[in-house]
């Protein structure tokens, strides 16, 4: 849990993300472990955490980057300058050449897809090629984050796995978790190798994209690395992961402050975080957020709603607690918010994105960026 003494929350501009160094170097040293005892390879997914500021650290530990697109690879290869595999749902065909040039693994969608690319991935040698499959085992406990729902766009199915074209082909990925335990990881092999396993004869690697909350205490890492073992042993393979959280989970916060307290039968704290703009997956999870002193409605002694400052009325971080009635101008400190949370904010609204600021392992604060008027109009026109 985060220290309430915390000195940055008085020090930084409000809103603003702080990344606390040494929890992210404790992450990645998880990581590195898990690397070295299964010789499987993880990297950053860029679509949990893209704070290039800390590139060069992650990838002294890292073998590099996964990427959701052009832009997130543009991204991955300027500023870690390792490996980038990219997977896209699909592909235009004006984005192939920039994406297999910067890519080291370009992972397909459909079978229709490798077809409409596959003559110009000769051109290409240092890249190797992929397609992602759905093993329709379902460990997601929300539809909208889960790969393998009914319908889902995502991966190719056993049905429509295409035997006669995998020439050219070189490794299988599937991603089926969200932020989740070993145990459904291991179900997940479990239902790949009985679809699939028999289509690894001759690939060179297998990645098993992200979700993995590795560095979340109480993950069972010795049956990960068991697990990563000896499926890399039975196909002879290199393996990949790709989690995004295990990376930055826990490693900083999210600080804002009280602007106004009105009152519409309850007490009601409008802040300058808005859930609409800096947290949307408060509203979209739905999930509730933590901040560091308060509790559940009810629990301590004054109940207040906090809502944003955008005018989307349902702009509304949840019910909060506190012993101590809140003042205007008090900094509040949303806990675990560097993943998933600061690479999806947007200015709607007009709504001013939050500053970003690392606290280093020495005790130094350091203020990496400040947004501001050009950063809402540059996406205008």
């Amino acid at each position: 849990m985060h220290d309430l003494a915390r000195p940055y929350q008085e020090l930084v501009p409000s809103p603003c993300f702080v990344l606390e160094e040494e929890r992210l170097l404790a992450n990645l040293e998880i990581l590195a472990d898990v690397q070295a005892q299964s010789g499987a390879k993880i990297l950053l997914a860029l679509k949990a955490f893209a704070m290039f500021s800390v590139f060069d650290q992650v990838g002294d530990y890292l073998f590099g980057a996964a990427a959701s697109g052009l832009n997130e690879a543009r991204l991955a290869w300027e500023e870690m300058g390792k490996e980038v595999h990219t997977f896209c749902p699909a592909i235009k065909e004006h984005d192939f050449a920039t994406l297999a040039q910067l890519s080291d693994h370009l992972i397909f969608n459909s079978f229709s897809q490798w077809q409409r690319f596959r003559n110009q991935a000769a051109d290409y040698p240092h890249t190797k090629f992929g397609m992602r499959i759905n093993p329709e085992h379902s460990e997601g406990a929300v539809a909208i984050y889960d790969p393998c729902a009914p319908g889902s766009r995502l991966g190719v199915t056993l049905a429509e796995f295409k035997v006669d074209e995998l020439a050219g082909l070189s490794g299988l990925h599937f991603h089926t978790l969200c932020e989740q335990e070993f145990a459904p990881l291991a179900r997940t092999v479990a239902a790949f190798e009985e679809h699939f396993g028999p289509f690894m004869a001759g690939m060179e690697w297998l990645n098993f994209g992200g979700g993995h909350h590795i560095t979340k205490p109480g993950y069972d890492v010795a049956g990960l690395v068991k697990l990563l073992i000896e499926v890399r042993d039975r196909y002879g393979v290199q393996l990949y992961l790709e989690p995004g959280e295990a990376i930055s989970y826990q490693t900083g916060t999210l600080v804002g402050e009280v602007v106004d307290l009105v009152r519409n039968g309850m007490d009601i704290a409008i802040l300058d975080v808005s859930a609409a703009t800096h947290m949307p997956d408060v509203l979209e999870m739905p999930y509730r957020a933590e901040i560091v002193g308060a509790g559940l409605p009810g629990a301590k002694a004054h109940t207040y709603r906090l809502g944003g400052p955008s005018c989307l009325a349902g702009d509304v971080i949840g019910d909060y607690s506190f012993a101590a009635p809140l003042t205007i101008g008090q900094r509040l400190v949303f806990t675990d918010m560097i993943h998933y949370t600061m690479v999806k904010t947007n200015t709607f609204n007009g709504v001013g994105l939050p500053s970003i600021a690392i606290w280093r392992k020495n005790g130094e604060l350091q203020l990496v960026k400040e947004f501001g008027y050009e950063d809402f109009k540059g996406r205008l026109s």
